[in-house]
């Protein structure tokens, strides 16, 4: 696993995942982690419902996280 979510070109996605290894880092549950940036995306985009954000979250740390792969991501269209 990587320490830096390179590659990554949205703000939000890039938050999500660093806040993400962060706190799994330091010892928070998967669980926890997950609602906690669940919560940081709502930040970036508060017009979104619970449930998108807690999909885009999922195929985040997905992505980058469990499978550490480095394509594009589906998402959000901010910078």
């Amino acid at each position: 696993m990587s320490d830096q979510p390179t590659g990554i070109t949205r703000n939000c996605e890039r938050a999500v995942v660093t806040a993400y290894r962060e706190l799994r880092a330091c010892g928070t549950m998967d669980m926890q982690a997950f609602h906690a940036c669940t919560t940081l995306y709502r930040i970036h985009h508060p017009e979104a419902s619970i449930s998108e954000a807690r999909r885009l979250v999922s195929e985040w740390i997905d992505h980058h996280v469990v499978r550490e792969a480095t394509g594009e991501t589906p998402g959000c269209d901010c910078d």
